[in-house]
């Protein structure tokens, strides 16, 4: 039982983890070009997303694009608006792969970011990374525990990514006059991708929290990583965070 905790313990905070990577940089940093992350940081970035999720961010970035462009509109590759709550919670993997596989969605909404030599080599070979990763867990844990703590990581970190458009197209306020809608509640288990409405109402804002009492706890990785001059912060203010708002 003591290894069972310990592993859920590890693949819960491994997953959070690699959320957090991927709202700072797949999602903030490369979708919509809030952050620019400097050279030395986007190779951390690149290794520790390939070693923890195994996604290759140029397909990533075109799906949540296309997200963007058809909103809960014939197109979204993942609106529980269109397809389904449940479909969108808990098949979202599959979704999101039919997108990815697409060469023609990819090359459309991710020409920014054609691959290039070290994703021929290592980064568009996802099991390479992943089992980099899962050895690493194996090596520092016992392969017992490193293992089960990485089926409870892969669990955990499909779920929440899913939840973001499950939940955050279903449930929760809309301050803004867009479809997605905010749960704070999530945002604190999503590193604030909870807070949806805010984001579709101001995508190119790298902080997701516009009102007060709104918590987004990962700006309190950006706030550091600008200050240290590693990331550039694209807009001070939220642009349309000052519109009029819908009745919540």
């Amino acid at each position: 039982m003591h290894g069972v905790l310990w592993a859920l313990l590890i693949g819960i905070v491994l997953s959070e983890f690699a959320i957090l990577l991927t709202t700072v940089w797949l999602h903030r940093a490369l979708s919509h070009r809030a952050l620019t992350v400097n050279r030395p940081l986007t190779v951390v970035f690149r290794v520790l997303i390939w070693m923890t999720t195994g996604i290759r961010p140029r397909q990533w970035v075109a799906v949540h694009r296309k997200h963007h462009a058809f909103t809960d509109a014939p197109g979204d590759p993942h609106s529980p608006v269109l397809v389904g709550f449940a479909k969108v919670q808990f098949g979202n993997v599959v979704l999101y792969r039919r997108v990815a596989k697409d060469q023609l969605t990819v090359a459309r909404y991710a020409r920014d970011l054609p691959p290039d030599a070290w994703d021929r080599v290592l980064f568009d070979h996802a099991l390479i990374g992943l089992s980099i990763g899962i050895g690493f867990l194996c090596l520092v844990f016992g392969w017992q525990i490193g293992l089960l703590a990485a089926a409870i990581h892969m669990v955990s970190y499909l779920l929440l990514s899913a939840s973001i458009n499950a939940i955050g197209h279903t449930f929760g306020k809309q301050p803004f006059p867009v479809s997605a809608r905010n749960s704070q509640w999530l945002a604190l288990i999503t590193q604030s991708e909870g807070l949806h409405n805010n984001h579709h109402a101001a995508p190119t804002s790298a902080r997701l929290a516009l009102s007060a009492g709104e918590i987004d706890p990962a700006w309190w990785l950006i706030r550091p990583l600008a200050a240290l001059g590693w990331v550039q912060v694209r807009h001070r203010e939220a642009p349309l965070a000052k519109k009029e708002r819908t009745a919540a």
